[in-house]
């Protein structure tokens, strides 16, 4: 099983939303996050100067049997890179086991519906 890890653009997350569903991943949490890039810029409104290094992104966590990392990340490549500076990170680790509190189920058949799959 693998934990992936995606920080991307506010404006993407609703198609990298669909993207996932339509490769099967039916499962993720996200969060609002904030973060500071390399870029540091400030910006003049009316007279005023802001600090726009605060980068406001969303942070996809994702866990998914070994079989579904390739489908997953290509998903996420597919829908939220731009070619700009800013498009984010993919962090991909390991998880050594998960547990359905519901079930008590272990393993990698705790990530999905096995009734669903026959």
């Amino acid at each position: 099983m693998k934990k992936i890890e995606a920080i991307i653009r506010k404006t993407k997350f609703e198609e990298v939303k669909e993207a996932l569903l339509e490769a099967d991943i039916e499962w993720f949490s996200y969060y609002d996050v904030r973060g500071v890039g390399k870029t540091r810029q400030e910006r003049i409104y009316r007279g005023i100067v802001y600090d726009t290094s605060y980068i406001e992104r969303t942070l996809l966590t994702i866990v998914v049997r070994d079989v579904n990392v390739d489908k997953t990340v290509n998903a996420i490549l597919k829908t939220a890179q731009t070619g700009e500076i800013g498009d984010g990170r993919i962090f991909i680790s390991t998880i050594d086991d998960s547990i359905r509190i519901r079930t008590g189920e272990q393993g990698d058949i705790a990530l999905y519906n096995a009734e669903q799959e026959k």
